[in-house]
């Protein structure tokens, strides 16, 4: 077997595939079960993630409510890894390659552009600006004077002191995705426990404010939730928040030791951060209600209310490694893979993952976050394309290839087509199209109902509707194939 994957190497390597796009031989792949279980941990608690679950409040929910959501959204995002994850650690092939194997040689460009570039950017863009928000707290705790810099000065809704927070963060963040994986891998080993002691404390201390325990569970928000239809759309904008992964979860999974290590590894890691979470969450967003009298979108304004400094800068500072974390490798890694795989002679895994940070900066992200309409607005938009990538994977993985792979037809030489005629799955690329139309039409349709839902729960009805059509679809012109021979 060793032997048989090594002359693939070769052969796909001659046919002028870049390196960073090839399978990983057995022997390389070095991710065992404890780096899957920490893989997740410190980029869990992202300042995107609790602002996200703030909006649950405003929304009305209450405290176990989004408990509940926060936690149903962990499973369904571990079940996606495990099941998506599962053909790299088998095959060790990159997101980018497995879905030639879906979509088509020449089909795949598409999903790699809405997975790689287009959400990629738009996630490093927010991720980042967010952060920056953080930076601003903490140069205020050192600089009293820092908000005032530039006099005022404004371009396109961004002022100077943000701006400047910005460029230091996008600077440390690129810097670090060009130090290489092993760089990453050691530093998601080893921040993870610094971002767990600082969140627990900040837990600790938002409990301290209000009161107890008690105050905090008996919290219920001024106007409770309408529908129970409002949960599930909460708990489709969190799991949106991880959809990017559950997508390109192969990046990752294609370095297992064997296959036991990320279906264990990643569903044990990420519950078990996200109770964490779930309960640093709560504690922080409602603890701080209780104090100040006013309910907080942004966690960075309830981290700044605490006079400690030096508690301030080192949360602040912990947050963002873990932001940091998700942007690197849920962003301009497989934004940069992706780019490499569609373009080889113009990029590679470095150049493209920089231009990812420069067009992230360009569609000036920090309107996307500037409110909770806004913010889910964007989860809607990125569930309508995350939900129909992953199911048309699954089926095509599951049901269509019964979990076999030919990587002869997925690294072809130049100019061949592969399993499709034209390089394209037709198939898939309608389903794709279809499957994010529907949901979407409810931005524009918001006197139907149905769609209006089916917006809210953006990545569940994609992903359904996707992997459904795709199956039905496949299985007629399957039976009709038969029929003519």
């Amino acid at each position: 077997m060793e032997v048989k994957a090594n002359v693939e190497y070769e052969q796909f390597k001659s046919y002028g595939y870049a390196e960073d796009i090839l399978p990983i031989s057995e022997e390389k792949r070095d991710w065992g079960i404890f780096n899957y279980i920490t893989v997740w941990m410190g980029p869990v608690h992202n300042i995107m993630s609790y602002m996200t679950v703030a909006g649950f409040f405003i929304l009305g929910l209450n405290v176990t409510q989004v408990f509940l959501a926060v936690m149903l959204s962990a499973a369904i995002v571990a079940a996606g890894y495990a099941l998506n994850g599962y053909s790299a650690a088998k095959y060790g092939l990159p997101f980018a390659m497995l879905l030639r194997d879906s979509f088509g040689i020449k089909g795949s460009i598409i999903p790699a552009l809405c997975r790689g570039l287009i959400s990629g950017l738009v996630f490093f863009g927010t991720t980042t600006v967010v952060g920056a928000q953080s930076f601003n707290v903490i140069f205020t705790r050192i600089f009293p004077d820092y908000m005032s810099w530039g006099g005022g000065f404004n371009i396109l809704g961004l002022d100077f002191p943000t701006m400047l927070s910005y460029v230091i963060l996008w600077t440390l963040t690129v810097l670090l995705f060009l130090s290489g994986m092993k760089i990453l891998g050691t530093f998601s080993k080893y921040s993870s426990p610094i971002v767990y002691v600082f969140i627990i404390g900040a837990a600790i201390w938002a409990i301290n404010i209000a009161g107890g325990i008690a105050p905090i569970m008996a919290y219920t928000p001024a106007t409770p939730m309408a529908s129970p239809l409002v949960f599930i759309a909460c708990v489709s904008a969190l799991v949106s928040n991880w959809a990017g992964p559950i997508v390109n979860i192969s990046d990752l999974t294609q370095r297992a030791k064997n296959i036991k290590a990320p279906m264990w590894g990643l569903p044990i890691g990420f519950i078990l951060s996200y109770i964490l979470f779930a309960i640093t969450c709560i504690a922080l967003i409602v603890g701080t209600e209780i104090a100040f009298g006013e309910p907080i979108f942004n966690i960075v304004d309830a981290i700044g209310k605490i006079n400690n400094t030096f508690s301030v800068v080192i949360l602040l500072l912990a947050l963002n490694v873990g932001a940091t974390a998700f942007v690197v490798f849920g962003n301009l890694m497989p934004a940069g893979l992706q780019m490499t795989a569609l373009f080889p002679k113009i990029f590679n895994v470095k150049t493209a993952g920089i231009l990812t940070a420069i067009i992230g900066t360009v569609i000036l992200p920090w309107k996307l976050v500037s409110s909770t309409a806004a913010l889910y607005l964007f989860y809607s938009f990125i569930g309508s394309m995350y939900g129909p990538i992953a199911g048309i994977m699954l089926a095509s993985f599951y049901i269509q290839r019964k979990k076999r792979l030919d990587l002869s037809q997925i690294y072809v030489k130049p100019g061949e087509d592969g399993s499709y005629k034209g390089g394209y799955n037709r198939i898939a690329v309608i389903v794709l199209i279809i499957s994010f139309l529907i949901p979407m039409s409810g931005v524009v349709f918001t006197n139907v109902p149905l769609l209006v839902t089916l917006k809210d729960f953006a990545f569940f009805s994609g992903l359904i509707i996707s992997f459904v059509l795709y199956t039905l679809l496949y299985k007629q012109t399957n039976e009709n194939t038969q029929a003519a021979k």
